[in-house]
């Protein structure tokens, strides 16, 4: 019966959740306008509370930045996740980012990726705000965010579909 359901139930759709504790806003509420006009890509933006973040989906580690301000993973679907945590944090050249993970690693949704100093980067004067984008928005019929809410990592984000 399940393969029955398998191949006529309904299509949930591919989630993302969480990679981070914070507040869930619109990616339009990001200051930097390669986020906020969706240039990379559609998506969210977290204001992080803690410094953990994790995959937010099953799949592979695909890029870590040297610096440690961002990483992205190809989901199993193939949805390509970019994590970028703070704004212009690049510039601090790796300065309180801790990557916890490697290039073609297979993850699952939650395993840590980086650990950020939140405090040190506030007080260097950057915004912490994560965006998390789908840089292959294109390939998706439909991205549905969640509403503006505090977030614990694991819950539900965004919600795409073929």
């Amino acid at each position: 019966m399940k393969l029955f359901q398998g191949l006529f139930g309904k299509n949930e759709g591919i989630r993302l959740v969480s990679p981070a504790d914070g507040k869930l806003v619109s990616i339009k509420e990001v200051s930097d306008p390669t986020f906020s006009e969706e240039i990379l890509g559609k998506g969210v933006a977290i204001i992080p509370s803690e410094g953990k973040f994790c995959a937010p989906a099953d799949g592979t580690v695909t890029t870590v930045f040297p610096t440690g301000h961002a990483a992205a993973i190809t989901t199993h679907e193939g949805v390509e996740v970019l994590i970028h945590i703070g704004l212009d944090t690049v510039k601090l050249d790796g300065k309180y980012f801790t990557i916890c993970t490697e290039e073609g690693k297979k993850v699952s949704a939650g395993d840590l990726l980086i650990e950020a100093d939140l405090d040190k980067i506030r007080e260097e004067g950057y915004d912490i705000i994560t965006p998390v984008i789908i840089c292959n928005s294109d390939d998706f019929e439909q991205i549905s965010p969640e509403p503006s809410a505090e977030v614990k990592r694991g819950d539900s984000i965004v919600t795409l579909k073929k």
